[in-house]
């Protein structure tokens, strides 16, 4: 059986060039054999494995509680060993709030996170590990505190004035948002404009300086700082109402961006149906979070069956493909905003780890939200969506006290005590990232449907070039046998997660229950 592993790269190569570089006699893999030390990942950026940070609860270098910069520096050690090749980070600027998304200053970094030098160091140290950085981007609005808009809301004549959108005689204050919000805040005669919340006061992109502007912000993180691009918060609220306008600015944006850095990454959070979400890809982003698939997903494993789950995705990609041949469907589980994956799925630990080989076995750019490796769990208000990040089994240095956990404090799961376990959900995530990361189907081949069935089977063929692999999921607890005869492109069993599964002469595949298989042609 000849199986494709590649060095690891900086640069992207071309998949149709891919040759094989060794060849693996016909063992099947199991999950204790990755990662080692004997297998050669590719690194094939943006089509990679991403990881979610929210710094103030990650790990504190400080010790006053808070995460922070240092933190995240002292633990890219730890991301790399889990295999994450990029990192999202949520917003670093100062900002009154905890959360970050109402900024006053996007040319620095919020002292309670530490310095510029400090973030300019973490992403030397990142690179040096062949990870890349991007940060959240917060264009829509700034902070009501902003220097912007106090002087704004204090001078009719300042400069600043129509940097934001005010009402006038003829605006409907009374109207709603689309999720019936109001959209108008303060008094007369100083209404303003605010999708979210009357502390993020609404830019006016119309207005040529706070174009440009945002443009000489993106520029001095990407060239003077070093980051690799830019997640794009609340990307279709630029112009409510009017995507034509949004899809014209961020067209823009893009154009300007890939000026300074050709590579830069942009990732945009469209929150919408696959109608609305395609068209940012055709000139705006690189990327869109796929937030229809994440529900998917997790619907698929809570219900232990999914098989509209593959038809579905490729409907949605085929629609993106006719506005780019070029995109990178941004998938996940969950992020910052909502219910994280184990309290969605009641602490079920088998069904948490089919839903992470869901992510990470289809196509895509996955993003793993921090903590979701060790299951932790958190629900709606958002501050318990992002408690802290759980290293240790006891209370120890690193450890953040930035909010008092409401769900991971009675016998928590903890990064050390699940890495010393071969069965846990960290070994799990671990093992999925890496295998992903060591064939080209996994990491960058087309999606294609399998006539594989069975109750609570998920299947699917990812093929690149020369190579064809057959990946089936068992959602189901219980023993399935499944007839790939007909899969002659491939049925050579490669990969298994548990020694119950067995493919015999008949072409009859055995697979246990929660688990999954991968098969490969010879």
């Amino acid at each position: 059986m000849a199986v494709i592993f590649l060095s690891a790269c900086s640069e992207p190569v071309d998949e149709n060039d891919v040759e094989p570089e060794n060849e693996v006699d016909n063992k099947v893999y199991t999950p204790v054999d990755f990662p080692s030390d004997s297998i050669e990942l590719i690194d094939y950026f943006p089509e990679t494995v991403f990881y979610e940070i929210f710094p103030r609860a990650f790990y504190d270098s400080s010790g006053d509680g808070i995460g922070d910069i240092g933190g995240m520096t002292k633990q890219l050690d730890y991301l790399d060993e889990l295999g994450a090749e990029a990192l999202w980070l949520m917003p670093i600027n100062p900002s009154p709030t905890y959360h970050g998304y109402d900024v006053t200053d996007y040319y620095d970094i919020n002292p309670d996170y530490g310095t510029l030098e400090d973030f300019r160091e973490f992403i030397e140290e990142a690179h040096e590990r062949d990870i890349k950085v991007i940060m959240d981007f917060v264009v829509n609005h700034s902070s009501y505190e902003h220097e912007w808009f106090q002087e704004a809301l204090n001078d009719k004549e300042s400069p600043y004035r129509d940097w934001y959108i005010w009402a006038d005689e003829d605006t409907n204050v009374n109207d709603r948002g689309e999720w019936g919000q109001n959209l108008w805040h303060g008094e007369e005669p100083n209404q303003y404009m605010s999708v979210f919340w009357e502390g993020m006061p609404d830019l006016n992109m119309d207005h040529p300086d706070v174009r440009e502007k945002i443009y000489d912000i993106g520029r001095f993180w990407l060239e003077d700082v070093g980051v690799d691009g830019f997640r794009l918060d609340a990307a279709k609220h630029i112009y409510p109402g009017e995507n034509d306008k949004n899809l014209e600015w961020w067209a823009e944006f893009r154009s300007e961006m890939e000026a300074v850095k050709e590579d830069v990454f942009l990732v945009g959070e469209v929150w919408d149906i696959p109608q609305v979400t395609g068209p940012y890809l055709e000139e705006g982003f690189h990327a869109t979070f796929n937030f229809d698939l994440g529900e998917d997903m997790i619907q698929a494993v809570r219900q232990e069956r999914g098989s509209r789950l593959v038809s579905s995705l490729l409907g949605v990609l085929d629609r993106y493909d006719s506005y780019s041949e070029d995109y990178i469907d941004a998938t996940f589980l969950t992020n910052h905003d909502i219910d994280r994956v184990m309290s969605q799925l009641q602490g079920n630990d088998s069904r948490a780890k089919m839903a992470a080989s869901l992510l990470l076995s289809l196509p895509g750019s996955p993003f793993i939200y921090y903590g979701e490796e060790i299951g932790m769990e958190g629900q709606k208000p958002d501050e318990h969506i992002r408690e802290p990040m759980l290293w240790y089994d006891e209370p120890s240095e690193g450890q953040t006290r930035w909010i008092q956990p409401r769900y991971n404090r009675d016998d928590p799961p903890s990064v050390e005590s699940m890495k010393e376990d071969d069965g846990s959900l960290w070994r799990h995530y671990q093992t999925w990232i890496h295998l992903r990361r060591s064939q080209p189907a996994l990491l960058y081949g087309e999606l294609l449907e399998s006539e594989t069935e069975g109750n609570g089977i998920v299947s699917f063929i990812r093929e690149s070039g020369d190579q064809r692999l057959l990946v089936i999921h068992n959602l189901s607890g219980e023993l399935t046998s499944v007839d790939i005869s007909k899969q002659d492109e491939a049925n050579v069993l490669y990969y298994s997660e548990s020694d119950t599964s067995s493919l015999e002469e008949d072409g009859t595949l055995q697979i246990d229950s929660y688990s999954s298989v991968i098969l490969t042609n010879e």
